[in-house]
């Protein structure tokens, strides 16, 4: 049995194409602003912006091929490209806050006078135009989970360019220049916790584990609670997506059934699985088979 998902995925490319826009700006003008300053807060900004511009560049693109449509060398299209996209974004940002760490900690040992006035108005556009990005993109991330990873790159981006910010201020009004080094640790900690977790789902969606948070032995307790239904077996439950769920399954039964007969069992299979959100299903039916009945089968 195979039943059709309805997932709407259709992101706004017009959105990410704003966004990728303005963070290009961004990187260009926070370079430029950097080395007329003497920055290196400013410039390590720009870096972090510049991965804002590579990881909307990939969702975009990722985006797009998961609107193509399934072949027969493809049947599952490019759907996976995103959750594949979603994960380097993640990885991405934790290398990036691992480098802005020993950029923070290089600064705080060796504190260098800089023009405070540039960084306090690019660090100022930065935060204006980061906002804007994020609005933009919010409805959407709430959707797909590579248009998350490119908004929480976002999101972070302006807790940096604040923190950059911050620093001008105490560097123009009172000649402290280690508290950027500190707040660069700061954010820099949490991207890397923010990341972990989106890390984390991404690895196990590409792994084909079990999706978080349903419960496959209740299912198949369920489904084996059905009349005439003797047990169920070589069970597989996988994410293609951050949304689509498969699941299959051999079924062995009470009696030798005509498919007719299934087809009644097979739509109280459907109705279980449904209330999972589970509504693509791939189903055996067997009779007195001489096979291993273990609900999961050891290859």
């Amino acid at each position: 049995m195979s039943g059709d998902y309805s997932h709407n995925n259709q992101v706004s490319g017009k959105n990410m194409a704003i966004a990728i826009v303005l963070n290009f700006i961004i990187t260009i003008g926070q370079i430029i602003g950097g080395v007329i300053s003497g920055s290196v807060a400013l410039l390590t900004d720009a870096l972090h912006n510049f991965s804002d511009v590579i990881s909307l560049i990939l969702s975009y693109i990722t985006n797009r091929l998961a609107k193509r449509k399934s072949t027969v060398k493809q049947t599952y299209g490019y759907k996976r490209a995103e959750i594949l996209a979603a994960f380097v974004n993640s990885v991405t940002l934790i290398a990036i806050a691992l480098y802005l760490i020993f950029e923070a900690v290089e600064r705080f040992l060796n504190p260098e006078p800089v023009g405070a006035d540039i960084v306090i108005y690019f660090a100022l556009g930065s935060i204006v135009i980061n906002l804007l990005s994020v609005i933009i993109l919010h409805k959407d991330s709430k959707e797909n989970l590579n248009v998350k990873s490119s908004y929480l790159h976002l999101l972070t981006d302006v807790m940096t360019s604040v923190a950059v910010l911050l620093g001008g201020i105490l560097m123009k009004y009172y000649g402290i220049f280690w508290v950027d080094s500190l707040l660069s640790v700061i954010i820099a900690v949490y991207l890397i916790i923010s990341s972990y977790k989106l890390t984390l789902t991404a690895i196990k969606i590409l792994m084909q584990f079990t999706p978080h948070g349903v419960d496959i032995i209740q299912i198949t307790d369920e489904i084996g609670g059905i009349k005439n239904v003797k047990n169920i077996h070589h069970v597989h439950f996988w994410q293609l997506t951050d949304k689509e769920l498969f699941f299959d399954a051999h079924i062995d039964l009470e009696f030798d059934c005509t498919i007719s007969d299934f087809q009644i069992i097979l739509q109280e299979i459907e109705e279980i699985l449904l209330k999972y959100n589970i509504a693509h299903c791939n189903i055996q039916p067997e009779y007195s088979r001489d096979d291993s009945k273990s609900l999961i089968n050891q290859h």
